[in-house]
């Protein structure tokens, strides 16, 4: 199983914004969205052995994690705006002390960042994604992974320090800064070709 954890550090989790300004209103949403996209999306068709959570850490309501599960996703589609909608649908659901389910492959939990890795590091072995990191290319992927990175925010300093202290691996992608959807992409570039291999 493949995981990405990705910190959105302004964006909003009450649902509460317009689809027509998820980069504005949503407080950065458009950079979640495009993390979706990039998690899944195939040429034609979805990976199904990647899983996606999104923690929307802006606004009163916050937080809320946002989880997809690639092997039972359906109605998503690539466009950003139908996948925004997926999110606030989500986010709209009445959440209590359990996960909640809002459409099928995509659930939504009053988790905190803090509780997202707490929860992962006892089933998974925890990567930071990070530029002073160790190339990409001298690592060796186990079977069970997760991958955390922020938004286009770095991790703040207790959330480095959260991730940090699972003893995870951090690593580099390469000599430059990537978007945060495209570390996703080249990330399951090398898992494509080490598994090709």
């Amino acid at each position: 199983m493949i995981r990405f954890v990705v910190a959105g550090h302004r964006a909003i989790a009450s649902g509460d914004f317009k689809l027509d300004d998820i980069a504005g209103g949503a407080g950065r949403l458009d950079v979640l969205v495009r993390c979706v996209n990039s998690a899944f999306f195939l040429s034609h068709s979805i990976r199904t052995d990647v899983e996606l959570y999104l923690i929307l850490q802006g606004g009163e309501d916050a937080p809320k994690t946002v989880r997809f599960v690639g092997s039972e996703l359906r109605y998503l589609n690539p466009d950003e705006r139908s996948t925004a909608s997926l999110i606030r649908n989500a986010l709209l659901k009445k959440t209590g002390t359990c996960e909640a389910r809002s459409s099928p492959g995509i659930y939504v939990s009053k988790d905190s960042f803090f509780d997202v890795i707490d929860k992962l590091k006892q089933i998974s072995s925890i990567v930071y994604l990070k530029e002073d990191g160790n190339d990409v290319r001298e690592y060796e992927f186990p079977e069970n992974v997760t991958f955390v990175l922020g938004d286009d925010k770095d991790l703040t300093a207790e959330e480095e320090n959260a991730v940090m202290s699972c003893s995870p691996s951090k690593i580099c992608l390469g000599p430059i800064s990537l978007h945060a959807d495209h570390c996703m992409i080249v990330v399951l570039n090398e898992l494509d070709r080490s598994n090709a291999v």
